[in-house]
């Protein structure tokens, strides 16, 4: 494997089952995807092989990731349906706003984030739905995947000790209140429309851009 494709574990192991979501929640006009937080940039290769139409828009903030998505993007020969890797912080208003001018499409019709909630300061998470509510067509679909809290309390034992790592990390991570994420999403145009419990003690949460 080239160097530059870094390989992630849990991308190949939570792929199918994102997949499957994808299938049953993007409709059938869905084609531009932008994807905050790619990673390594699996997902976007595995999405696009198995989701012909779509078109992909993956991101990160981290300069080795964005090396392995567009690696990624040419070991799969998918450079016309994944486009080239933006550099992306969404707590950064500026670059986000730059970015959008001139580089991506005036809507997108799907915007998917994996993992990041948790592995991230609370900051981010409002970045996220402010740039979702920016950018996301009416009656397009905003997709978060993660462990999440329902009612302050974790829905298994090893999300509480998932948890308490993360915290020993950086205080300012850790597995989120799913209502507090919601709520977010409210204040941002953005409506649950499904919540779907995912393997591993994760979940998807299927948010609506509201007219």
């Amino acid at each position: 494997m080239s160097p530059e494709r870094l390989d992630f574990p849990s991308s190949r192991r939570n792929a199918p089952a994102i997949l499957a979501v994808l299938k049953s929640e993007l409709s059938l006009r869905t084609r531009d995807v932008l994807e905050i937080a790619s990673g390594s940039g699996q997902h976007g290769v595995h999405f696009c092989t198995h989701l012909p139409d779509l078109i992909w828009w993956p991101s990160d903030l981290d300069p080795l990731h964005i090396k392995s998505i567009n690696a990624w993007r040419r070991h799969g020969e998918l450079e016309g349906r994944i486009m080239p890797a933006q550099m992306l912080d969404v707590c950064d208003e500026d670059r986000l706003a730059r970015v959008t001018r001139k580089k991506w499409p005036s809507y997108f019709d799907a915007i998917l984030n994996i993992n990041m909630i948790h592995i991230s300061p609370w900051s981010a998470t409002q970045g996220l739905m402010r740039l979702a509510g920016q950018c996301l067509g009416v009656g397009g679909a905003l997709i978060l995947y993660g462990p999440y809290r329902k009612g302050g309390k974790h829905t298994a034992p090893s999300n509480a000790a998932f948890d308490q790592s993360l915290r020993e990390r950086n205080s300012d991570w850790g597995v989120r209140n799913m209502e507090d994420v919601i709520l977010l999403a409210r204040g941002r145009g953005l409506k649950l429309r499904k919540t779907v419990p995912m393997p591993a003690n994760n979940f998807c949460l299927v948010f609506e851009r509201a007219k």
